[in-house]
């Protein structure tokens, strides 16, 4: 008898496990760790669940792990699966801590019916033929093809056009999976061109002008430096440059995709506004160039000659602050190279209005700006926009394995391997995508009435402080 109850519990602990493993893998599809790795990949979630009992005991605190700590990601996570974020209790948040951003709620904040919407910013109006209103002032950072999989550039695509935001390319080209979704995109030009080169790494007009030719396609980004590595070109492992990605750069397959430091055709300010007007004529619509700020002096001269001729200045800068994220860079670059986005975005904004450049130049920040806090306060700072990459990788499932220069992303947002990116099913992670970008605009907007602002552009830096040096622009 005892033999036979025994049989009887182990077929039905096997049925069970079979039964889940063939609906993790085969049938659900919100769940890219299950989907990859069905069965043990539900103890990620039982962990998480678990965690924050647990941690009354022991493990690390939610706010200690880096780059992201586990506050910041479960907030994205929340978001993006339309999950409440209200909280109980109180605030994890350390308020003492320096560096903390608080902002000055007002007497008499806006009530919802006295709110009005985002009516966005023109770039490049009276100066290019196709000028470009963006709908929304949070929107996708740079992240190309090949460092990211073509199901996760389709999910976000796809998402992006949900929720009315733009998509940068990165620098890796425009592939077929940007243009899925429709969504409004701005073209990256790296230092090596991809896309848009010759056989010999020069600028083809040809090749830039058919880019140029697609309504989505709304405006250029010359790409000079990047937070997370400046000074360096980017960076593209050779098992994933694979004949598609080889195809859509224009260089060999198998080979490590290695970009200049610099533009071989840029050597100074003159030619690098010479280039900025190059590509607007050819393209007649809104271009502007991407840097980390390294020596102040350069932005000084740099403004300065662009005040003598403010229409051959860029139609937008976006600063990358050296806390901006990459799929691979050398560690004393990332660590120790570039400005924090915390002193060189005030800075630059302030220098735009002094060379009374600032309604001419529309200012674009990046750099670990992905939840509504830090989005509120670069707004507050002079950003017209903020762009994020990894707050979006965060809503397609990313866990911060930090294996994104391997090829192996366990959840497929970073590998082209079969393997791993059938996990991520592009219809739901794109809905993902959009709800993170509707939280975040909801959030920054509700700060903006808390401060009295009826709108998110009314934003001023008198609205922010900053524990152990309040920023006031």
């Amino acid at each position: 008898m005892v033999g036979y109850l025994f049989a009887a519990v182990v077929l039905l602990a096997a049925g069970t496990m079979g039964w889940y493993y063939i609906y993790d893998r085969w049938i659900q599809r919100d769940h890219a760790i299950r989907r990859n790795f069905p069965i043990y990949g539900r103890f990620r979630y039982i962990m998480e669940n678990l965690g924050e009992y647990f941690r009354q005991y022991w493990f690390t605190a939610d706010w200690e792990e880096r780059p992201f700590n586990r506050l910041t990601r479960a907030w994205v996570y929340r978001s993006a699966k339309g999950v409440s974020n209200y909280i109980a209790f109180g605030s994890e948040v350390d308020a003492q801590q320096p560096g903390h951003i608080y902002f000055l709620h007002s007497a008499f904040p806006v009530n919802d019916e006295e709110a009005e919407d985002y009516t966005g910013k023109w770039i490049g109006r009276g100066i290019v033929k196709h000028p470009f209103k963006p709908k929304s002032f949070f929107n996708i950072s740079g992240m190309s093809y090949g460092a990211l999989s073509s199901a996760a550039v389709t999910a976000l695509s796809e998402g992006a056009a949900m929720a009315g935001i733009w998509m940068d390319t990165g620098e890796g080209g425009l592939s077929p999976y940007h243009l899925k979704g429709q969504c409004d995109i701005c073209f990256q030009i790296g230092t090596a061109k991809y896309g848009v080169r010759d056989q010999d790494g020069n600028l083809d007009e040809a090749k830039l002008r058919r880019i140029a030719d697609y309504e989505q396609v709304r405006m250029f980004c010359i790409k000079l430096s990047q937070g997370a590595k400046p000074g360096r070109g980017g960076i593209l492992p050779a098992t994933k440059v694979t004949e598609e990605i080889a195809g859509i750069r224009g260089i060999p397959a198998g080979k490590p995709s290695n970009s200049p430091s610099r533009h071989h055709d840029i050597t100074d300010i003159p030619t690098l506004v010479a280039l900025i007007n190059r590509v607007r004529r050819v393209t007649e619509k809104p271009v502007g160039i991407k840097m980390a700020v390294g020596s102040y002096e350069f932005i000084d001269e740099f403004f300065g000659y662009l005040q003598q001729r403010p229409d051959e200045a860029p139609d937008f800068i976006q600063i990358d602050g050296a806390e901006g994220g990459t799929g691979a860079a050398p560690a004393p670059l990332a660590d120790y190279v570039g400005q924090s986005i915390v002193q060189s975005l005030p800075y630059v904004a302030q220098r735009l209005r002094d060379y009374n450049l600032r309604n001419r130049i529309r200012l674009v920040a990046s750099g670990k700006l992905l939840t509504p806090d830090k989005v509120a306060w670069a707004i507050c700072m002079g950003a017209d926009f903020v762009v994020s990459a990894r707050g979006f990788m965060f809503s397609l499932g990313c866990i911060q394995a930090m294996k994104c220069n391997t090829g192996h992303c366990p959840t497929g947002v970073t590998s082209n391997d079969p393997r791993f990116m059938r996990g991520l099913d592009p219809a739901r992670k794109s809905v993902r995508v959009a709800n993170y970008a509707r939280a975040v605009q909801h959030d920054v907007e509700a700060i903006a009435h808390a401060c009295g602002c009826k709108s998110v552009r009314d934003l001023k830096g008198q609205h922010v402080r900053v524990n152990g040096g309040d920023l006031m622009m």
